[in-house]
């Protein structure tokens, strides 16, 4: 898609599910301006999610859009078992939760697919299930099963979510039913995996290793979902190629009144440390079953975007709610609008620590410094870009051109760009004139617009850093 049919900067990932799995509304999504599709493999059946990728792919170039997919991985989480019937709880309720393979001691009981929780939690901490519906508080332990008083009435139902904000669990980072999902990734030739309740580097680490064993190419996505992880944020950020912060189980590991503090400080520390960030869940909460947003959730979108996030993220929303196409109608006008309102300048933090970074700089300052100037990254692998978006350009979207299919995709992500493909010549001054050639040709720029072009190229078998101004 042309940069002036864009009318926003940050980029959208939409969860595809019941409510959008037809290809007729995946090709209006994409119409809309979605960027990114995710799979979310907590529900996802391999068949389906197969099909999906498929879908995606065929449908974005005939749109002659790079639109990515993203496999989400469902990581080690706590879930209840399979119950005949829903458990319906009052307050003060004795609720078992027990190894599989052992007996019921009594009425009110449900296996636990980590045996491991018992030897991790103490008494007298908090047990909350399915996303903070229910809140219980361990009164017991025993070796193989722990016993819960109901603080709240509400009803349990089959694999729920459990959480135990504060515990430190010893859970591994991949399951094996996330290798299992991993392999269906590389095999869809998945731009983005993410990995689930991320709590240190070494798990990202083991992310990207299995990636790598399986010849693929995603990037990895670290999803913040509990304190361990904001302990060890500034390691995360580091290990990974995007950030999410997850809003779902995060805002129920802290206290909820620190959430938007929490949100803030990541987005900033994404910034300094150069690496895209995502803000999801909830967003758009109550559009699953209403046709327009609440203003709070205005707001809240409002305030991600202000922040300058690079992408914000749809999950129940798009994928089981009943105005999937309004959802992202109204995310694209909120950003539209609060982007022509400036942001909080986070990008004028980051920490300049390779030479890379510093030629960037200095091209971002030379383009926006220019009323009528376009900003050009010319980039093999997508890192030079990536560096670019961070320090957030004052000017329209800019063009990273760069040979590949497969970085044009993972640039999808990144806020701010438009990712064009296009093969480059020997000569960085041939490469040049054709992405003036093709820019003009597209009706992204008019003959004679002044081009800011950074590079990282090999030009003459040489490595170079270097800033151009050439018109068009």
């Amino acid at each position: 898609m042309p940069a002036s049919h864009r009318l926003h900067r940050t980029k959208l990932i939409v969860t595809l599910g019941p409510a959008t799995e037809s290809e007729e509304t995946i090709g209006q999504l994409i119409d809309l301006g979605v960027d990114v599709f995710r799979l979310n493999m907590s529900h996802a059946k391999h068949e389906w999610a197969a099909r999906m990728a498929k879908s995606v792919r065929r449908l974005s170039v005939e749109r002659q859009r790079h639109v990515a997919v993203l496999f989400d991985l469902t990581g080690p989480s706590i879930r209840t078992g399979d119950l005949k019937e829903p458990y319906s709880l009052n307050i003060g309720d004795l609720v078992e939760f027990r190894r599989e393979g052992t007996e019921p001691t009594i009425p009110l009981s449900t296996t636990v697919n980590y045996g491991g929780m018992m030897d991790d939690v103490a008494e007298g901490r908090t047990l909350v299930v399915d996303n903070g519906t229910l809140l219980m508080e361990i009164r017991s332990r025993q070796d193989e099963r722990i016993i819960c008083e109901v603080k709240n009435a509400g009803t349990l139902g089959s694999r729920r979510h459990i959480n135990l904000p504060g515990t430190r669990l010893n859970l591994p980072a991949m399951t094996e039913k996330d290798r299992n999902d991993l392999a269906l990734a590389i095999a869809c030739d998945a731009d983005y995996v993410a990995g689930s309740f991320v709590r240190d580097a070494a798990h990202v680490h083991e992310i990207r290793h299995a990636i790598e064993a399986l010849e693929g190419h995603a990037q990895v996505v670290a999803k913040i979902e509990d304190q361990e992880a904001v302990r060890n944020i500034d390691s995360i950020i580091q290990a990974s190629d995007v950030i999410m912060i997850a809003r779902g189980d995060l805002g129920i590991e802290v206290a909820f009144e620190e959430l938007p503090i929490l949100q803030r400080r990541i987005v900033k520390r994404c910034h300094e440390l150069s690496r895209r960030v995502i803000v999801a869940t909830q967003l758009l909460d109550s559009m699953i079953q209403n046709p327009t947003p609440t203003r709070a959730e205005v707001t809240d979108c409002s305030n991600a975007v202000f922040e300058e996030a690079d992408a914000l993220m749809l999950s129940g929303e798009t994928s089981v709610g009943k105005h999937p196409l309004r959802c992202v109608d109204a995310l694209v006008r909120i950003a539209a609008r609060i982007e022509r309102s400036g942001g909080l300048g986070y990008g004028q933090g980051v920490l300049l620590r390779e030479e890379r970074q510093k030629t960037a700089r200095a091209a971002v300052m030379l383009a926006d410094s220019m009323p009528d100037a376009k900003l050009v990254v010319l980039t093999r692998r997508g890192v030079l870009a990536n560096h670019t978006a961070m320090l957030r350009p004052r000017s329209a979207s800019f063009f990273a051109f760069t040979p590949k299919e497969s970085v044009c995709r993972q640039l999808a992500l990144t806020r701010n760009v438009t990712p064009v493909q296009m093969p480059f010549a020997a000569n960085i001054d041939e490469t040049i004139q054709r992405a003036s050639a093709l820019l003009v040709e597209r009706g992204d720029i008019t003959p004679g617009t002044p081009l800011v072009i950074v590079s990282d190229i090999l030009s003459n078998h040489i490595a170079a850093n270097s800033i151009l101004l050439h018109h068009a």
